[in-house]
């Protein structure tokens, strides 16, 4: 169920399944996409604002309804979200995802608040990509975030670099995204889960971790992976939670991967194999 990669000519359509898009950010962003040779369409209520909660872009029943129609359209090969913010928890009970897997295989890019929407497709066995989002900063400013994420769509990515912070090696299926939105259903057993947040506080980021420990989420899992751990305060305090809360599972742990909300974000990808060497520093992605 692996979507084939993208093609100049393709279409594609953004939705805002989560928090309200600068008009002139998305305006930028759907140039950037059009200049790589993709005809772009954008939702009919990607620039909406809900009318009475201006945190959401639109009703509940409107962003779902752009997603749906996106994915399901079979003339479009990639459905690109435009921000993250909050909301996708809202629009993931709305989806018929059976509906979604059987309607095909679809590119899929969004990350942070979006990953609400990546663990039903993952779950299904439909990889995804976490990557910077169109409507945002992340992609119309940063030229680096913004190329790494044309390879990833239109040439595939290989490998990772990062710092070992718990020494061993796995294989898995790479699942996972932003901390404070995983723990709803438990990772596939001997999963590599890689996680990344960002505003939030060591202490918060202590309690999350607690949680699932305390709940048996990471009880199966091969491997982790860190990112990106923005604006969560002192570095040094973050590393040491980190260390503290997920050093003893007795898996290996590579952090200081380039994913999530930083500078040069890489895009990777949820839902396929990857190999994990935390000695030598690096996640590889497995080609079948």
């Amino acid at each position: 169920m692996t979507p084939r990669p993208l093609r100049a000519g393709d279409r594609v359509t953004v939705v805002s399944p989560a928090g309200p898009v600068p008009a002139g950010l998305l305006r930028d962003g759907v140039a950037a996409l059009r200049a790589w040779g993709l005809d772009v369409r954008v939702a009919p209520h990607a620039h909406d604002t809900h009318p009475e909660l201006p945190y959401l872009a639109g009703t509940d029943a409107d962003r779902a309804r752009d997603l749906r129609d996106a994915w399901c359209d079979p003339a479009t090969a990639a459905v690109l979200c435009a921000r993250g913010g909050y909301g996708s928890g809202r629009v993931a009970d709305l989806l018929d995802w059976d509906l979604l897997v059987g309607c095909g295989p679809k590119v899929f890019v969004g990350s942070s608040d979006t990953t609400a929407l990546h663990e039903p497709l993952w779950r299904a066995g439909v990889p995804t990509w976490f990557g910077p989002m169109v409507g945002t900063a992340a992609f119309v400013h940063d030229v680096l975030a913004r190329d790494r994420l044309r390879q990833a769509l239109f040439d595939g990515v290989t490998a990772f670099p990062g710092v070992t912070v718990v020494p061993g090696a796995a294989r898995g299926v790479a699942v996972g995204g932003n901390l404070s939105l995983l723990g709803r259903h438990h990772p596939p057993d001997g999963a590599v889960v890689w996680l990344e947040d960002v505003e939030e506080r060591p202490y918060r980021l202590d309690r999350m971790l607690t949680a699932l420990l305390r709940s048996g989420w990471f009880d199966r899992v091969a491997g982790i992976v860190l990112g990106s751990w923005t604006g969560c305060g002192d570095p040094d305090l973050v590393d040491a939670v980190l260390r503290d809360r997920l050093g003893g599972l007795g898996v290996p742990v590579l952090g200081a991967v380039g994913f999530g909300h930083c500078p040069g974000q890489h895009t990777v990808p949820f839902g396929v194999t990857v190999d994990l060497d935390a000695d030598a520093g690096v996640v590889t992605v497995v080609r079948r």
